[in-house]
């Protein structure tokens, strides 16, 4: 029998929802045939009794077993999108949440009250924030990051989307000259006690990316008291849920002026203001 597009993908949101919930499935599906075949949803409309070629088939089933193990569709892919961005994604790289355009957005919007010119984005990974501030603004973007592999990717995603940043291998804010600008991070933040309970897809990315000893405040902090030290008019860090109480307090007693959490849409601490 001869396999349609249309029956491709009822089969492989079936293949999806054994590890998947069955809404998960099938919105992975449509996005395996959109970003990885290239068939959006009015070629399907067109085209989905068209016969499937081996070649199709056989691409679709290598994603599949790599997905069966735990393997991100991102890294599987090679990109994925960050404020309507392509951004590459490896396994030297966390891939982006959405969570973190609310960094970006908070970014943008301290930056400009503020009047600042410049900014380093620390611990840069595959470059997202430094990059969308770059495009989205007049300022003079740095990023710094320890990870050689990382840093390779954030200079690929500069070069292909336009961005003019100054990236530079080092810990946290030890490769920025002064003056500092604006200090804006996604750092790990995971509580190595909590490694048992996360999604299995968290096996595949950086775990010098994801933990953090004190629960997962250590670099945080660690910046923070940097950040401070060195005269930055505010820091700016995405958060874990349940971690901004602490870090406000830890921040107050560093001598920043003023501290404040920012939440998600679930209602969860995303994000900390700290200025001076």
């Amino acid at each position: 029998m001869v396999q349609t597009y249309l029956q491709l993908r009822l089969d492989l949101a079936s293949s999806l929802a054994v590890f998947l919930d069955p809404e998960e499935a099938h919105a992975e599906s449509i996005r395996w045939f959109e970003d990885g075949l290239g068939r959006s949803r009015s070629w399907m409309a067109a085209h989905g009794s068209d016969p499937v070629p081996d070649a199709v088939r056989r691409q679709v089933g290598a994603w599949v077993r790599r997905r069966r193990t735990g393997e991100p569709w991102a890294y599987i892919l090679g990109w994925t999108l960050f404020r309507d961005r392509r951004f590459r994604v490896t396994p030297d790289t966390l891939i982006p949440r959405p969570e973190t355009e609310l960094l970006v957005e908070a970014a943008l919007d301290v930056g400009r009250r503020l009047g600042v010119d410049r900014c380093v984005d620390v611990g840069t990974g595959s470059g997202i924030i430094a990059i969308s501030l770059a495009l989205e603004t007049d300022w003079t973007v740095a990023a710094t990051e320890i990870s050689p592999g990382a840093l390779a990717v954030a200079r690929t995603n500069a070069s292909d989307l336009g961005a003019e940043v100054a990236f530079l291998p080092g810990s946290l804010l030890a490769p920025v000259a002064e003056p500092l600008g604006l200090v804006v991070a996604n750092l790990p933040y995971v509580d190595p006690a909590d490694r048992p309970t996360l999604q299995r897809e968290l096996a595949f990315e950086p775990e010098s990316a994801l933990f953090a000893p004190d629960r997962g405040l250590q670099l945080s902090t660690d910046l923070l008291t940097q950040a401070r030290t060195r005269k930055a008019p505010a820091c700016l860090l995405e958060i874990g849920a349940g971690q901004g109480g602490e870090l406000c307090r830890r921040a107050l007693g560093m001598g920043w002026r003023k501290s404040m959490v920012h939440q998600d849409m679930a209602g969860h601490d995303r994000v900390l203001i700290t200025l001076d």
